[in-house]
């Protein structure tokens, strides 16, 4: 980024950075770089406290288990994205900002408790939240270095032992709306992060930020203090979580594929 200008309008590249860095999807690497960038600037600071706040009232309306969610992605999908978040940025953050915390106060506090609703990819992910149950599943004999001997229907949970350090350490085996749901612990040093596989039908699809890698459409969105990637395969839902790990750290895992060679 290049250094503010006093008394003009952020870019939209200064805007994108900004909410990036809010909502937790700016590439680590520059994360030192954007934050000094917008320390300089009131008016970027001014704008990234609100965007912060507004994050903060998203995730506190998400993580409420009262929050049905169909109403849960109507918030979500009342913020501006893209062109449109550069162009409204300046003249409507301050009312957007309270606008929306307004709202997700009141889907907490308003909506009474147990309301159903369809399970979503944050219900599959706060499965992982319940800790292993079971041991770690063996590697596959048959496909060594890149598969364990776990599934859900034709998904194969990864070896990664190999490829990323990651090792398998656990596992537990939930229902979710009717749904078989397996998830598998992978550790790396101190770090641990959950695999979930969600039988089909899939879960619906998230509003979330959208990416692609190796042909696959990745969702990653924050819930209950958890970061997420999303995913569908073979009509399962596969669903990447953790906490103190990047973005970019479970998107690599997710878009892994298994090598031809070892197939």
């Amino acid at each position: 980024m290049a250094p503010p200008t006093e008394h003009t309008k952020p870019t939209r590249s200064e805007l994108a950075d900004l909410s990036a860095l809010a909502d937790g999807t700016l590439d680590p690497s520059r994360r030192v770089e954007v934050e000094a960038h917008i320390s300089a600037s009131p008016e970027l600071s001014a704008l990234y406290e609100r965007e912060r706040r507004l994050m903060a009232a998203l995730h506190q309306a998400r993580a409420s288990d009262r929050a049905p969610a169909a109403l849960r992605a109507r918030i979500e999908a009342s913020r501006p994205q893209g062109r449109t978040l550069a162009r409204r940025r300046i003249a409507y953050a301050g009312g957007l900002a309270a606008a929306l915390a307004a709202v997700a106060l009141a889907v907490v506090l308003a909506l009474p408790g147990g309301t159903p609703g369809a399970p979503s990819v944050s219900d599959a992910a706060a499965l992982a939240a319940r800790g292993p149950a079971q041991n770690a599943p063996a590697p596959d004999p048959g496909h060594p270095g890149t598969q364990l001997r776990q599934n859900v229907g034709d998904v194969y949970f990864p070896d990664w032992t190999y490829s990323f350090g990651w090792r398998a350490v656990g596992a537990r085996t939930d229902e979710l709306g009717g749904r078989k749901a397996v998830t598998v612990y992978y550790q790396w040093k101190n770090q641990r992060i959950a695999y979930t596989i969600v039988a089909a039908p899939a879960l619906p699809q998230p509003a979330a930020q959208r990416t692609w890698q190796n042909g696959t459409e990745l969702r990653t969105l924050a819930h209950g203090g958890r970061l997420i990637v999303t995913w569908r395969e073979s009509g399962d839902t596969c669903v990447l979580s953790g906490t103190g790990i990047t973005a970019a750290e479970l998107q690599k895992l997710a878009a892994w594929s298994v090598p031809a060679e070892s197939r």
